[in-house]
């Protein structure tokens, strides 16, 4: 997107990871001037509670434009905006590993539409059933390509590692 990126390690610890967070973001607002920030959430009042605390305390704008869309609406966007996104992570019967790699596209929906009424998966994996990652979308100046990869899990736990050029 040819935009500056700051990145903040973190341990993923409930109450300390939002102070992480609030750096990173801060650090973006003092160096680069930002006036607010756009989240991703969808459905977890959780998350986008928390991001809005921190933008409301450091005086920023929060917008949430996927907030409570419907989400086989918003897979289907998804497609007709040409984004390239793949599946990097499952964590939920009857998701396994063959699910790594795979591409949102209509074939995609059918499956997980399919599945949401069979068994409640989460069409957006909003319930952490599964992790997406772009490689490409309208705002992108280059589609990102996978370099290599590395599977790790067991069962219906598996993670995909990716080397992006």
């Amino acid at each position: 997107m040819n935009t500056p990126l700051i990145m903040k390690e973190t341990l993923g610890e409930k109450e300390i990871e939002l102070e992480d967070l609030k750096k990173a973001i801060k650090k973006a607002k003092n160096e680069y001037g930002i006036g607010g920030i756009v989240t991703g959430a969808v459905e977890s009042v959780y998350q986008a509670s928390r991001v809005q605390k921190i933008c409301n305390e450091l005086k920023l704008e929060c917008f949430n434009p996927l907030w409570q869309k419907d989400q086989f609406e918003l897979l289907e966007d998804l497609i007709k905006n040409n984004f390239k996104v793949i599946i990097v992570g499952v964590f939920a019967y009857p998701l396994g590993k063959d699910f790594l790699g795979r591409k949102i596209d209509k074939k995609f929906v059918l499956e997980i539409k399919e599945l949401n009424n069979k068994l409640g998966i989460n069409p957006a994996g909003e319930g952490g059933e599964f992790e997406t990652y772009v490689l490409n979308c309208p705002l992108f100046i280059r589609e990102l390509k996978i370099k290599g990869f590395k599977d790790f899990g067991e069962r219906n736990s598996w993670r995909r590692e990716l080397e992006i050029t």
